[in-house]
């Protein structure tokens, strides 16, 4: 338990958080994203995988090879992060960089067949965690929830 987790417990167990931070939704999300983080990462890891490995893969195999700058925004990993994640793709042969012919100063990242062999098992590791995270929830919830992040996301990234 955190301490974040600790500080809404008193020691009977039952919550003390007042109701109006429990109704400020940037206070939930904020707290489930912690929850949500910490179920991914350990998820994963359990599989010698991480988050950004997933991504990566997961547009390397939607989009098509891509430099690390278009990589960069189509994950949201920053650039400075990128060569790390595909340092740790390359070395477990799931990502192929060469060299871009039209500009030799930059490489292009391709998923390997490897890396696409790899790809759908992470996939049923994260479906499985996002079971449990949203357990509560029936299947039209999730797909409501889904909808509701989407458009919020959208709708900020958007705007900034």
């Amino acid at each position: 338990m955190t301490r974040a987790e600790a500080a809404d417990m008193p020691d009977d167990g039952a919550r003390k958080t007042p109701d109006r931070l429990r109704r400020q939704a940037s206070r939930l999300l904020s707290q489930l994203t912690v929850r949500s983080d910490r179920l991914i990462n350990e998820g994963l890891a359990q599989v010698d995988a991480r988050k950004w490995h997933y991504a990566v893969l997961a547009s390397l195999q939607e989009y098509g090879p891509g430099s690390q700058a278009e990589l960069s925004r189509r994950t949201g990993i920053y650039r400075s992060d990128m060569v790390g994640v595909l340092n740790e793709l390359a070395e477990r042969d799931l990502v192929e960089r060469v060299p871009d012919p039209d500009d030799r100063r930059r490489n292009i990242i391709t998923i390997s067949a490897r890396g696409r062999r790899r790809l759908p098992r992470l996939d049923k590791v994260l479906d499985g965690l996002q079971d449990e995270l949203l357990a509560p929830l029936s299947p039209a919830e999730r797909d409501q929830l889904v909808q509701l992040l989407t458009r919020l996301l959208d709708h900020h990234t958007q705007t900034s």
